[in-house]
C-alpha cells in the first residue's frame, strides 16, 4: 500500500498506549521523521511549528517506545502503539485528550492559520479570485492585464533582488525579497494557466 502524505507532505500519526489502549496523543510525520521511528524504535514526529524533525521525549524524558505501527485502509493515517516512558502532553497529563468538547465552538473560539506551503495555497487561491474578477485599484488585476511578459519581467526582478540580499547578508530584508519572488512566481502561474500542484509534483519527484 501507497502511503499518502497531504499537501504539506506530512501524515497525521495517533499515537495509543499499548497496553491501556488509551489514545495519547496526535502528532504528524513526514518520510524522514517516520524512517527514524521505524528504524530507531521511538517516536519521532514533524514540528509544524517549528518545521523541523522532533524526537518526542528528548527535552522531558517522556519518550515513545514504540511496540507496533499500522497504516489505515486509506493510506492516509497511521497508527503507533506505544510504552509510554511518562506522561504524553507537555502539560503532565496522561493524555493529550482531557479537556471535554460537549458542543460546536462558535467562530470566534476557532483559531489558525495556513503554514508553509499551505500559505502558498492560499495566496493562489486569492490570485485566481483577482484573475476572474478583475477587481479595481488591485495590484494583482494590474500585473494580469499587462500580460504574461511583463509578470515574467518582475519575476526576474525579484529573484535579482533576493540573490542581492542574499549575497549581501541581509537577513533582515531577505524574506521579504523572497516573500515578492513567490508572489509573483504566482501570478506568473496563474497567468500561464498553471496550478501550484504541477509544482508541488515536480518537486516531489526530485526528492527521489
Amino acid at each position: 500500500m501507497k502511503i499518502k502524505l497531504d499537501e504539506h507532505g506530512l501524515l497525521p500519526a495517533i499515537v495509543q498506549d499499548v497496553t491501556t489502549k488509551a489514545v495519547l496523543m496526535l502528532g504528524y510525520v513526514n518520510p524522514g521523521s517516520l524512517r527514524r521511528t521505524l528504524e530507531g524504535g521511538q517516536v519521532w514526529f514533524y514540528s509544524r511549528s517549528r518545521e523541523e524533525l522532533w524526537h518526542k521525549g528528548e527535552v522531558s524524558g517522556n519518550f515513545l517506545n514504540l511496540k507496533f505501527a499500522s497504516v489505515d485502509c486509506d493510506g492516509d493515517t497511521l497508527l503507533f502503539q506505544v510504552a509510554p516512558d511518562g506522561s504524553a502532553c507537555h502539560t503532565g497529563a496522561v493524555s493529550c485528550f482531557f479537556t471535554p468538547l460537549t458542543e460546536a465552538p462558535k467562530a470566534e473560539e476557532y483559531e489558525g492559520h495556513a503554514w508553509g506551503a499551505g500559505v502558498l495555497d492560499e495566496l493562489f487561491a486569492v490570485i485566481q479570485e483577482r484573475k476572474r474578477d478583475m477587481p479595481e485599484g488591485s495590484y494583482t488585476t494590474s500585473l494580469f492585464k499587462e500580460g504574461v511578459s511583463r509578470v515574467a519581467q518582475k519575476v526576474i526582478e525579484e529573484a535579482g533582488e533576493s540573490a542581492i540580499a542574499a549575497v549581501q547578508g541581509d537577513k533582515e530584508h531577505l524574506p521579504q525579497e523572497v516573500a515578492d519572488l513567490l508572489y509573483h512566481a504566482l501570478v506568473l502561474l496563474a497567468a500561464s494557466g498553471v496550478t501550484p500542484e504541477e509544482v508541488w509534483k515536480a518537486l516531489r519527484e526530485r526528492r527521489r
